[in-house]
């Protein structure tokens, strides 16, 4: 029995935070046995993935309330606010790292005592791994960013692990330990050149920046699912809300159609587009008269009305379907 999109993100994050408080408690313990810096600045890391983990359930959940007075377009973007978080956190434990590995490289430490807690973090960054997978898989399946922020996190954090303890074996067979906190340091570039992206990214959800990706789906479902008397689009504005998306437009049709034929077409094309790019949300048309302007490329065939022959239909582009202007609008030569 498959589980329902909602439920399927809240165990996602769940299941996130569970694995995030043993993988953390599983690299302390690392640390305590081997007095490593490298393994200290990784079990740091841990502690922002599990209270990114922690943000990342509670947005889940407060972002599937449905749209209200208050909320007309829905509570989606509360996930995006959880992408500038946990980028936020990322870059905190960045810098956090590379100080910890600065004092340390300064200090001229002791060898580490590269044990068995290597193989206790190693074993804890394969969970990391198959964790990460594991959210980015579903969120992108369920479009959650926040779960896709969170998996590419975690996966991060198995990278870095896995270069980190390849980088401790090296100090251990070679005694040379100002690697060790040089490790360290490399872990904290690693992840600011992480964090940095997604805060950036999150941001542009915020503040409703085009998303080139949305357009191009959006642009290919309007051209397929095309029929006569649908015979431009203009004006098109996507805005993400988390999950959700809302589209609106202007939709040119034959001026001498009745309202409720062009109502129910419109709508009709709406419902078709929406399924196509397969995601959650609504899209708004403004129907726009012909006004006879578009007879060469207008397919309805018996137009009482038409001034000019059909020549051919050409397809949809982005630069017509983002245009505020169309045809009648634009002076005549």
């Amino acid at each position: 029995m498959a589980i329902a999109k909602p439920k399927l993100r809240a165990l996602a994050a769940l299941l996130s935070l569970l694995v995030g408080l043993g993988v953390m408690a599983m690299k302390f313990w690392g640390y305590r046995l081997t007095g490593s810096t490298a393994i200290l600045s990784d079990a740091i890391e841990s502690m922002v993935n599990v209270v990114a983990a922690g943000f990342a359930l509670w947005a889940v959940r407060a972002a599937e309330a449905p749209p209200d007075e208050e909320h007309p377009y829905g509570h989606g973007k509360l996930e995006f606010v959880t992408a500038v978080f946990e980028g936020g956190l990322i870059t905190f434990a960045a810098l956090m790292i590379g100080y910890e590995a600065i004092v340390a490289l300064v200090s001229k430490t002791t060898l580490p005592i590269l044990n068995e807690g290597m193989w206790v973090v190693a074993l804890a960054s394969g969970l990391n791994g198959l964790l990460g997978f594991f959210l980015v898989r579903v969120g992108r399946s369920t479009a959650s960013l926040a779960l896709v922020a969170d998996g590419k996190h975690v996966l991060s954090d198995c990278v870095s692990s896995f270069g980190m303890l390849a980088g401790l074996f090296v100090v251990k067979a070679t005694g040379f330990v100002w690697l060790d906190p040089v490790i360290a340091l490399l872990l904290a570039i690693f992840l600011a050149r992480t964090g940095i992206p997604l805060v950036r990214q999150a941001a542009d959800g915020l503040i409703d920046a085009a998303d080139p990706t949305l357009l191009r789906k959006l642009l290919a479902s309007l051209e397929k699912n095309r029929q006569p008397g649908l015979i431009r689009v203009h004006y098109a504005r996507a805005m993400r809300n988390g999950r959700r998306i809302h589209v609106d437009g202007h939709l040119v049709m034959p001026e001498f159609w009745p309202i409720e034929k062009a109502h129910d077409l419109a709508e009709e094309y709406e419902r078709k587009v929406i399924q196509e790019i397969s995601l959650e949300g609504e899209m708004e048309f403004h129907v726009d008269p012909c006004r006879r302007a578009y007879c060469q490329t207008c397919d309805l065939p018996d137009c009482p009305v038409r001034e000019e022959a059909f020549l051919h239909r050409p397809p949809l582009n982005l630069r017509e379907l983002l245009s505020p202007v169309d045809i009648t609008d634009r002076p005549k030569p």
